[in-house]
């Protein structure tokens, strides 16, 4: 008797799921079923439910969770929101209303202040929302209101991909205690990261973007067209994207570096102004612990992308060993990896390219002073910019993203700060118990509160 085959190598096997994938018919579907097994998951697997729901101001308790639950609303009509949680600890009893969207549908208004009023008629604690907009922050809700409704209530939104990054940290880097529910989690992460879950994350540029490419080359872009906010808020959209994939990938919480003392409408104004004057797209990332902040730059015009990290020099070597510090770093980067270097005291910069720095690392020494010291060192990677609006091969989403990951695995994660070397001692320290003479003796500490006991008193004293 022949034995079945080995499903690793049959073509069209498919493990069997959870929380399957296959069988979703609309997005009416789509959404039943990710608000279920997210909910579920959340009750089932505490250590997860607990990260998310601490942002919303929930007790560490007992995480119960309900899907397609009925209220009325004021006038006696019943509703049926998405969900439901309600966490329990002790005598403290705190609940939340969830609505949920999948794929590429959006709040709206009317439905956002129906569920705020339910919300508050019903003794709920929280109201959160959950859909594919990627915000600023939990607490950055992707609909206009009004704010008179919220009273007491902690309002939230959650982007399907913050959820799949939390799930992936608790799950790969920190750990679920229990197996079982380690288990589930995963099939959770499974889920969600499949295309049919319709939380796949942030999808394009969206439908403003061709035209906005379009009229920065042509130069027909200008400061107060409603495309360009558009494309402006979707650029820190995304930005946001980059930072929740690379913390996924290292499990650590990887932010989005703005101006403290800007207001978010003055960052899109700045964004605004950056592509309509000079056709570019630029953000910065910060990740814990690495050299420096990557900055991303998208030069419209030039269709080219920058990726780029800025170091400090170390201060106690003399310049050409503070270049070759550098370089000795990336000797096995790519040969088109731009080197740069800034120097004390001056506007003067130099800059080459790895191949030419790595025949001639003098020629990045300052061409006016040899011996002026560098300040700080960049290291810069270009590469044409995916073209198209969405995912897939020459999309920007999908370019952009995949540059941004390769750079630092490639080039950031390695590089080391630099540290000044510990002053050392000398190879023949002195006896501590030969005798000096008092001549030789250093000169006391000298305190100004104390004088020597034979020296006189002024009359003041």
């Amino acid at each position: 008797m022949a034995s079945p085959p080995d499903p690793a190598e049959r073509d069209g096997w498919h493990p069997a799921r959870l929380i399957p994938t296959a069988g979703i018919k609309n997005q009416e579907e789509q959404e039943k079923r990710a608000t279920s097994a997210f909910l579920a998951v959340m009750a089932a697997v505490p250590e997860f439910g607990h990260k998310l729901l601490s942002d919303l101001g929930a007790p560490k308790g007992s995480i119960a969770t309900f899907a397609e639950v009925q209220l009325k609303d004021s006038g006696g009509k019943v509703n049926i929101p998405d969900g439901a949680i309600v966490v329990r600890r002790g005598k403290t009893r705190w609940s939340a209303l969830v609505e949920v969207k999948t794929g590429t549908a959006e709040l709206k208004t009317d439905q956002y202040e129906r569920y705020l009023d339910m919300a508050r008629q019903h003794g709920f604690d929280a109201l959160l929302t959950i859909t594919n907009q990627i915000r600023r922050g939990e607490d950055d809700i992707p609909v206009n209101f009004n704010k008179r409704k919220v009273g007491r209530l902690t309002l939230r939104h959650l982007s399907w991909w913050r959820i799949l990054t939390s799930a992936v940290v608790q799950h790969r880097f920190k750990g679920i205690k229990d197996p079982d529910q380690a288990w589930i989690l995963g099939e959770l992460i499974a889920y969600l990261d499949h295309e049919n879950s319709g939380a796949s994350g942030f999808h394009d540029m969206g439908p403003e973007w061709v035209r906005v490419r379009d009229g920065v080359r042509a130069g027909t872009l200008g400061r107060n067209d409603r495309e360009a906010r558009e494309i402006a808020t979707r650029w820190e959209q995304f930005i946001e994207y980059v930072c929740l994939g690379l913390s996924q990938d290292l499990g650590r919480d990887v932010q989005p570096v703005w101006p403290r003392k800007q207001s978010a409408e003055g960052r899109l104004d700045e964004t605004v102004t950056g592509l309509v004057e000079e056709g570019i797209l630029s953000g910065t990332v910060r990740v814990p612990d690495a050299v420096g902040d990557l900055r991303l730059l998208a030069d419209l015009r030039a269709q080219q992308l920058t990726t780029s990290v800025t170091l400090d020099a170390p201060r106690d070597r003399r310049p050409a060993a503070a270049v070759n510090w550098l370089l000795r770093q990336v000797k096995d980067g790519p040969d088109d990896l731009r080197v740069g270097v800034r120097f004390a005291q001056a506007r003067e910069t130099t800059a080459l390219l790895l191949g030419e720095a790595r025949e001639e690392p003098k020629a990045l020494l300052s061409q006016v002073d040899r011996k002026r010291e560098p300040r700080g060192l960049s290291l810069a990677l270009s590469r044409p910019m995916g073209r198209k609006r969405g995912r897939g091969k020459g999309a920007f989403v999908t370019d952009t993203m995949r540059q941004t990951i390769e750079f630092y695995r490639e080039i950031v994660q390695d590089l080391r700060t630099w540290s000044p070397q510990a002053p050392k001692l000398r190879d023949d320290p002195p006896d501590p118990d030969a005798e000096r003479s008092p001549s030789s003796d250093p000169p006391p500490f000298s305190d100004p509160g104390t004088r020597d006991p034979g020296e006189a008193s002024s009359p003041t004293d």
